[in-house]
């Protein structure tokens, strides 16, 4: 489901359950060792789902530990995201010869929680998401605000390798299927030019919101 907002540069593995198949490696095992059933089984698959995309690309199973921050540590050569919800895990992995960095998340299509919508959006983005709903009152707008900017800040981290808050980025949807990210603090530099965004895809498909932006070389 996911690729179909990924460009060609990406490959993806997910899946909609637990398969018996999806183990970890050893050096993960530690990591997760005290965690509940639930964040144990969203953690071991999708990690499967990354060493499967990961295979797609030509690399043997390797362990995708948690680094600074939570955000996965990927083989030499490799960017990549991951996400996990209920009912859905997917990894995301390119070569860094084609793609600069890359965030994906995935949400149950539902409404925020109360109170949630103030706490991670602007007034503009308040007013934009009213307008949409009145257009395409189909979609939870909120919900997949709420993605973007997830996939907002795991594209981000791997190029600043520090926060970015809900505040710091705009984002206005095109009905279509993309979207804008405005970030509102200083930006990545690539190449030679400061990022003063991000351009993003998304759908809804399955019961679920999802979202990918892809910055590719």
């Amino acid at each position: 489901m996911i690729e179909r907002i990924l460009p060609a540069a990406v490959v993806a593995a997910e899946a909609f359950d637990d398969p018996p198949e999806a183990v970890l490696l050893p050096e993960e095992e530690p990591v997760i060792a005290k965690a509940v059933d639930k964040r144990r089984r969203e953690f071991t698959t999708v990690r499967y789902c990354a060493r499967q995309a990961l295979g797609k690309l030509g690399f043997p199973p390797v362990p995708i530990l948690p680094g600074d921050k939570g955000a996965p540590g990927w083989p030499d050569g490799v960017v990549g995201s991951m996400t996990h919800c209920k009912g859905y895990r997917a990894a995301v992995v390119g070569r860094v010869a084609e793609v600069v960095t890359v965030g994906i998340d995935a949400e149950p299509h539902v409404p925020l929680p109360d109170g949630v919508l103030n706490a991670t959006t602007s007034a503009d983005e308040r007013v934009h998401l009213a307008a949409l709903a009145e257009s395409h009152g189909d979609v939870h707008w909120d919900k997949l605000l709420f993605a973007a900017k997830e996939s907002v800040y795991k594209a981000w981290f791997p190029l600043m390798r520090k926060w970015l808050g809900f505040e710091d980025a705009r984002i206005t949807f095109d009905p279509s299927g993309t979207f804008e990210a405005e970030l509102l603090v200083p930006g990545p530099v690539i190449g030679d030019a400061e990022v003063g965004g991000f351009s993003g895809r998304w759908l809804v498909d399955s019961g679920l919101a999802v979202t990918a932006i892809t910055v590719l070389v």
